[in-house]
């Protein structure tokens, strides 16, 4: 019988953390924990408090009966060895050159075989969702995160793809040329901001007031329209190359796709690509259940 694992996703501000039934894909009887954390605390501060989340989320099962500990962590992160190299990305830079299995290996009272694993938290998203999502039923899919970055990660058979495909080396699609700039710029809360401050001259705390504004303004709604074409152009070429069959869209801005979706949709139709768009239902559980799945 697979046995099951515990799930945490490592923000700037807090540590969640979550006990996934790797048998039936579910959170069945288990509880969330989330926990604040001060990024920039000493180190042995923040592996505390990392480490207590998980216990907690345990609950009365033994840590050793488990079939591992996943964590969805940001980089910049060594995700095969466990080491930290946070520099220069002001949060977590106490934990430069730390390795962060082993001291949770001792905090924990592990055997040092234990299984903790760590992948980005992009990919940990888009794992779950294809375990967990209305987006599971392809077994190519192309998932990504619109907020304040814009992260992407293929998945194929549950397991991400890069280097082949015409994919990336790194997998992701964040650096490459999208508009004026890269499409972490174009597709994310700052391209927002800085459309109304040029269309304007004014400014907005973010894209949920944005959204809010389109409902009655046609500026405002034009931006988001803007946006999914935009943002459908962009994907084609990289969804039909895969060949993927489900999209699915996680992150804050995802609240607004009914403001850019028929758009993102039409530019789908204008260039080809046959992807099945889907919104994430699960959102920050989906990094839950992904890192939870890493330790199959």
């Amino acid at each position: 019988m697979i046995k099951p694992a515990i799930g945490s996703d490592i923000g700037g501000t807090h540590i969640t953390c979550r006990l996934f039934d790797l048998h039936t894909n579910s959170f069945e009887g288990s509880r969330t924990v989330r926990k604040a954390v001060d990024c920039h605390a000493p180190a042995s501060e923040i592996l505390d408090k990392w480490a207590s989340s998980i216990v907690l989320a345990a609950g009365e099962i033994p840590l050793s009966s488990l079939a591992g500990i996943g964590m969805a962590m940001p980089g910049p992160f060594d995700y095969e060895n466990g080491v930290a190299w946070f520099k220069n990305v002001g949060k977590f830079e106490q934990l430069f050159g730390v390795n962060v299995r082993e001291e949770l290996i001792t905090r924990l009272s592990l055997q040092h075989d234990f299984r903790i694993r760590f992948q980005n938290d992009a990919a940990c998203f888009a794992i779950g969702e294809s375990f967990t999502g209305q987006v599971s039923v392809h077994h190519r899919l192309l998932a990504i995160t619109l907020g304040t970055g814009f992260g992407t990660t293929f998945i194929e058979d549950h397991s991400p793809v890069a280097g082949k495909y015409g994919i990336p080396d790194d997998g992701f699609l964040y650096h490459i040329a999208a508009g004026s700039s890269i499409a972490d710029d174009q597709f994310s809360t700052r391209w927002f901001l800085k459309e109304y401050l040029r269309l304007t001259g004014n400014t907005i705390t973010g894209v949920k007031e944005l959204a809010h504004q389109a409902e009655h303004n046609a500026l405002a709604a034009g931006i988001f329209m803007d946006f999914g074409k935009a943002l459908g152009e962009f994907l084609s070429p990289w969804l039909s190359g895969f060949d993927a069959g489900g999209l699915v869209i996680g992150g804050n801005i995802s609240a607004a796709f009914p403001l850019f979706g028929e758009q993102m949709q039409q530019a789908f139709t204008e260039h080809g690509a046959k992807t099945q768009i889907y919104i994430s239902q699960h959102q920050e559980d989906s990094a839950l259940s992904g890192s939870a799945c890493l330790c199959l």
